[in-house]
């Protein structure tokens, strides 16, 4: 095979200073020197250059509730997302078991956004020929990135929750035997990223919080919106870590899948993808709840313009650091993963010592064409504006489209895969409830260890 262009373990991502110093300091000098330089690959990982976790602790006065709510920020990572980790991950899985060879295969990213950008940037790094199909109706920044990274695009029909149009183009391109599709919503990979990586930085979180006095040392719930589900794996870790961990997923109201089998567009772009996913653990799953893709649009706005600014410094004395701060970590779905926290408090009636961790996957940068949409559509954001959208849409979120999950209505959301995986994507009914066994996942999960040991024995030979 080809010389393949190799980058961290999944130990190396979760802990950088772990990466040998030399390629470590090379790495962080290329950061903002040269972006595209394959050495970045290194870059992935939730830790800053200092090596201290790259998050937020959303104050108190914006949220409404006592249970300090904790994000996680993808800003930072290469592409400017966190689905750059799950990208990498997916190919290095291929290339260490001889499945894809940059000097033959066409690599595919199905995807909504983050995780095709990813791939973008991973396979064109890695010196592959990259494709991502992503339906037509997404922010034109998306496309504008994908180009950047050097991979072409395939449009396909509709918006966000139209996947099975994505499925349909993939089906169609691997006729050619030199096309290998990489989907984010099977492949392990993404699976393993977010389980190890993301969630045991938020393992370590919690204790940094602790010292701080934030929190009592312990994660009591993890909120996470469902595009691939890669990103609500950091669950399984956490409640293997505190058994009593609620672990929430999110969803559109207007696309309200798991909840209750429903369908239709919405524009909570990254999210919200008309099925439940081959990856997704539903059944380690203790709750589901819905967010108006309307609110969350207007709750970014509010998070990101000046109106909103001055809303927060004047009204809620946020300092304007912190304001500053926040404008640039969030994107759509970032604000409907605290919308959500802000739910699982109410819910659950969590207070000072229960911290709630979510995820900032990407940010505005992505969404100013959005933006200007919505200022089209509903005028432009005043400060009276911007405070009846901080008492609506973040003091006023109620306990209202929230579901436990009791065992039947787990059994439910793991039924729900029969339709897209079985039925037209090649899986049988015995791998479908294969996944109904805990272990199952724990031997998905153990497989981390053997990879990493591959890298490093690729490494050296």
């Amino acid at each position: 095979m080809t010389n393949l262009v190799i980058g961290p373990t999944f130990e190396e991502m979760l802990h950088p200073d772990h990466v040998e110093a030399a390629t470590r300091r090379r790495a962080l000098a290329m950061r903002k020197k040269d972006p595209l330089d394959p050495i970045n690959l290194y870059n992935i990982t939730w830790r800053d250059p200092g090596n201290k976790i790259m998050y937020e602790v959303i104050p108190p006065e914006l949220t409404g509730v006592e249970a300090p709510i904790v994000v996680l920020y993808g800003r930072d990572f290469p592409t400017g997302s966190h689905k750059v980790g799950a990208a990498y991950s997916c190919l290095i899985e291929k290339e260490l078991f001889g499945e894809v060879d940059p000097a033959v295969h066409t690599l595919v990213w199905p995807s909504t956004g983050n995780y095709g950008i990813g791939g973008a940037w991973v396979g064109c790094r890695m010196a592959f020929d990259s494709v991502v199909v992503l339906p037509e109706l997404m922010s034109k920044e998306r496309f504008e990135q994908i180009a950047s990274y050097g991979a072409r695009v395939i449009k396909t029909p509709g918006s966000e929750s139209n996947v099975k149009e994505i499925y349909d183009k993939t089906w169609e391109l691997r006729r050619d035997p030199k096309v290998r599709v990489l989907n984010q919503f099977e492949e392990m990979g993404n699976y393993r990223f977010h389980y190890y990586v993301t969630g045991n930085t938020i393992v370590d979180l919690a204790a940094d919080l602790k010292k701080q006095r934030i929190g009592a040392g312990r994660i009591a719930a993890y909120c996470s919106a469902m595009g691939s589900a890669g990103t609500i794996a950091a669950g399984d870790r956490i409640k293997q870590v505190w058994p009593e961990a609620r672990v929430v997923g999110l969803e559109p109201i207007q696309c309200p899948t798991l909840y209750n089998n429903g369908y239709g567009a919405h524009d909570i772009q990254g999210i919200g993808d008309k099925h439940a996913t081959w990856i997704h653990h539903v059944t380690a799953m203790d709750a589901i709840a819905c967010l108006d893709d309307i609110e969350c649009k207007k709750g970014l706005q509010m998070l990101t313009e000046e109106a909103g600014w001055k809303v927060m410094a004047r009204t809620l004395k946020i300092p304007s650091a912190k304001i500053k701060s926040l404008a640039s970590i969030f994107g759509i779905s970032g604000v409907c993963n605290v919308l959500g926290a802000i739910k699982t408090a109410k819910h659950y009636g969590l207070g000072a010592d229960d911290v709630i961790v979510t995820i900032c996957t990407d940010t505005i940068e992505r969404y100013r064409s959005t933006m200007k949409d919505m200022t089209r559509t509903y005028g432009r954001m005043d400060e009276r504006e911007a405070y009846a959208r901080l008492v609506s849409i973040f003091h006023g979120q109620g306990t209202d489209w929230m579901k436990d999950g009791t065992p039947d209505m787990r059994r439910q959301w793991h039924n729900l895969k029969y339709y897209t995986w079985v039925e037209q994507q090649g899986k049988t009914v015995k791998e479908l409830d294969a996944q109904l066994s805990r272990e199952w996942w724990v031997r998905h999960q153990e497989r981390v260890s053997e990879i990493d040991k591959r890298i490093k024995e690729t490494r050296v030979s």
